[in-house]
């Protein structure tokens, strides 16, 4: 299961957890899941403070912070590894022995009603996700046969992409371009250039 601040501990969270009744515990988890469903821009730990404090526990503000990223890590990857409801408990259970079986029904209960949804928002944030640009190289090189260039010995431009990808892998594109595809390439990247800086 997924691993939490370790200044904590997995237990120590766990335990912090379980010190919340099944309806306090229901609203970080609610919050949790509306995020990774898409439904909100993230969790605001603020107001879940002030909603802790209300309902009379006092958590520092690392072990609230601790036990959002505990939710967050817990119920994105049971979307990724696709988890039943049931597989999510048993695999909490054996990441920690200080669970109260309270604390597993509202889990339970809450990935039955949500986990399909989140699970195909992930699939879908997955599918839109963007890699990074990390490095670009570029040479000229002289065509012995090319399906672009019109006649051999013309020069072409290759060029070789380094993006890190979501999953956090770096992968490699390579391309060729004659030499008027790279000039106007050039030229747009000059473009893009002057634009970004006005912003």
């Amino acid at each position: 299961m997924p691993s939490v601040d370790h200044s904590l501990g997995t237990d120590s969270v766990v335990e912090n957890i379980c010190r919340l009744n099944p309806d306090l515990l229901a609203e970080p988890c609610q919050h949790v899941l509306s995020y990774l469903q898409g439904q909100t821009k993230g969790v605001d730990s603020a107001e879940m403070c002030d909603i802790f404090q209300r309902a009379g526990v006092t958590l520092g503000h690392e072990s609230l912070q601790s036990i959002i990223r505990f939710l967050l890590l817990t119920f994105r990857s049971a979307a990724k590894s696709k988890l039943a409801a049931d597989d999510l408990v048993s695999r909490l259970e054996e990441g920690s022995r200080k669970w109260s079986k309270a604390s597993l029904q509202v889990l339970h209960s809450l990935w039955s009603e949500h986990g399909e949804s989140v699970q195909v928002q992930q699939a879908t944030q997955d599918l839109l996700s963007v890699g990074r640009l990390v490095d670009m190289q570029w040479k000229v090189g002289l065509a012995v046969s090319s399906d672009t260039c019109r006649s051999l010995n013309s020069p072409f431009v290759t060029i070789l992409l380094k993006i890190a990808e979501p999953s956090g892998q770096i992968s490699q594109k390579a391309f060729e371009m004659t030499v008027p595809q790279f000039q106007n390439f050039h030229k747009q990247m000059k473009e893009l250039a002057a634009v970004m800086e006005t912003i």
